[in-house]
Order: C-alpha cells, then sequence, then structure tokens
C-alpha cells in the first residue's frame, strides 16, 4: 500500500514537471516596439523658413505677436500679414520665418525687429520667451521729483526726418532709458487730450499689446513710429491718417500704475531717444 502511494506521487510529479517544460517553451514574450526604425513621413518645415537668417526677415519666437513684430519692425502688422499671405494673423507658429520688409525692398542688414531684441531680452525672455515691451518701462518718479536730465543732441534733419511736437502738454516723469524705459512717461489726469506727434497713419489702435494698455501705433515713413500707450479711451480707427497736433486718445492708466501717457519713437523700428526729436519746453 505504501508503494502504491509513493509511485503515484512519483507519477504526480514527472506530470507536473512535463506540464511545467512544455510552458516554458512556448513564445510568451510580450511585443517590443523597435524604436529604432526610421519615421515614414518626414517634418514638414515651417513657412518661410529658408529665409532664416536672411535680411528682412524675421524669426518668430515663443511669446510673439504680429503686433509686437510690426512695432518693433517699424512696419504695420497688416502689411507684414499681406506679405507673408497670413490668413490668420492671430496664428503664426514659432521658428517661423516672415518677412518684414515690403518685398520691393532688399534690406542691407538684419531686420530691426530681430536687432532690437538683442539689446531688450533678459534671462526669461531671450531667444525662449520675449520681453513684453512694457515690462521694460521703468518704475515711475514721482511727480514732485522729475528726472535728470542730460543734453541731449538733436536728430539730424533729412529726407525721413519729422518735426515732432509734445504729444502731451503733462510734467515729464519718466526718461528715455534703453535698458529700461523705451520712451517718455508724462503726467496727466483722466481724459487729457493726447495728439499725434506728426502727420500720419493709424497702423495700431486697441489693446492687444501686453504693458501698454490702450495704445495707438502711428507710421509717418518708412523710418519713424510713434506709441501712445495707456490711454482712458482711443479716438482713432487703423488705417486713418491723421494730422500734427490732431487728438488721437484721451489720457488714462490702463495697464498702468497712474494716470500718464507712455510716449515712444522708434526709428526703424528701435526705440530712440524723444528728446532728440521734440522741442525744448
Amino acid at each position: 500500500m505504501l508503494v502504491s502511494r509513493g509511485l503515484g506521487a512519483l507519477g504526480a510529479c514527472a506530470l507536473a514537471a512535463m506540464v511545467l517544460t512544455g510552458c516554458a517553451s512556448q513564445d510568451n514574450r510580450a511585443p517590443v516596439e523597435d524604436r529604432g526604425a526610421p519615421v515614414s513621413a518626414s517634418a514638414k518645415p515651417l513657412p518661410g523658413a529658408e529665409n532664416a537668417g536672411k535680411p528682412g526677415y524675421y524669426t518668430v519666437r515663443p511669446g510673439d505677436t504680429l503686433i509686437r513684430i510690426g512695432l518693433e519692425a517699424g512696419q504695420s502688422w497688416k502689411d507684414i500679414a499681406r506679405w507673408n499671405s497670413l490668413d490668420t494673423p492671430n496664428l503664426i507658429e514659432v521658428g517661423q520665418v516672415l518677412r518684414v520688409v515690403p518685398p520691393s525692398i532688399t534690406a542691407s542688414a538684419g531686420s530691426s525687429a530681430d536687432s532690437a531684441r538683442t539689446g531688450s531680452s533678459s534671462a526669461s525672455t531671450s531667444g525662449v520667451v520675449v520681453t513684453p515691451i512694457g515690462s521694460n518701462q521703468a518704475a515711475v518718479a514721482p511727480a514732485t521729483q522729475p528726472p535728470a536730465t542730460t543734453p541731449v543732441t538733436p536728430a539730424a534733419k533729412g529726407g525721413d526726418e519729422l518735426d515732432f511736437i509734445w504729444p502731451a502738454p503733462g510734467a515729464l516723469i519718466a526718461g528715455f532709458d534703453e535698458s529700461r524705459n523705451k520712451g517718455f512717461d508724462i503726467a496727466g489726469k483722466a481724459g487729457d487730450p493726447v495728439v499725434a506727434a506728426a502727420d500720419g497713419r493709424v497702423v495700431y489702435a486697441g489693446a492687444g499689446l501686453r504693458g501698454y494698455g490702450n495704445l495707438i501705433i502711428l507710421k509717418h515713413n518708412n523710418t519713424y513710429l510713434t506709441a501712445y500707450a495707456h490711454n482712458q479711451a482711443l479716438l482713432v480707427k487703423e488705417d486713418q491718417s491723421v494730422r500734427k497736433g490732431q487728438k488721437i486718445a484721451e489720457m488714462g492708466s490702463t495697464d498702468a500704475d497712474r494716470v500718464k501717457l507712455h510716449f515712444e519713437v522708434r526709428r526703424q523700428g528701435k526705440p530712440v531717444d524723444p528728446a532728440r526729436y521734440l522741442p525744448q519746453r
């Protein structure tokens, strides 16, 4: 009886061993994706990539808008959209290359939009994120402490040079500083008139540029733009022609810490010291 039970147990063990051997011989490995296989579809190049680095072209960076690019290139954003056949101007891609000079013009140097960025980018807004233009404005000084002034050489008059006037009569509360404030801050009361500094055409009127609030940009010729920021009300529309001294806005405090006009003069897109262009007073 004991021998029979022993043989039965031995047989059961042998059968179990055969089953395990059979299972081990089956290929139960999980499928593995071969990630080294070549991709069949190649990445599509971004529009204008063949023009990257060429004079008169601008490579879109994170945070860019067509309005900002236009301001820094000294052009109307609508013109840039037309030159690049942009059906939806609000949709531009990082790395996309845009023409920022008229097709009939070959720039002799890199676009002013690119060169303006070089000196104004910070660690958080270099080639990775674009500096909000308004963020470079200097802190406002108290009205009782006007900024120190230094002698400024007036701009030489040339073919595109203009006789600008002051856009508002208030006191100067913050002067031009290339690294911190790209124009003049002029004090005033809410509703005070803001006038065009020279004849021109409205290339932007709106609040789509962070740091500027309600903003008007005038294009005076192929060289100069002026910008008027933080307004309470805008009295002109895009593509409208204006005359020097014409009221274009009412002073306000949109996207600012107080009522003031932030006024910029841009020469070929680059901010320049308004003191070189405005009459002494």
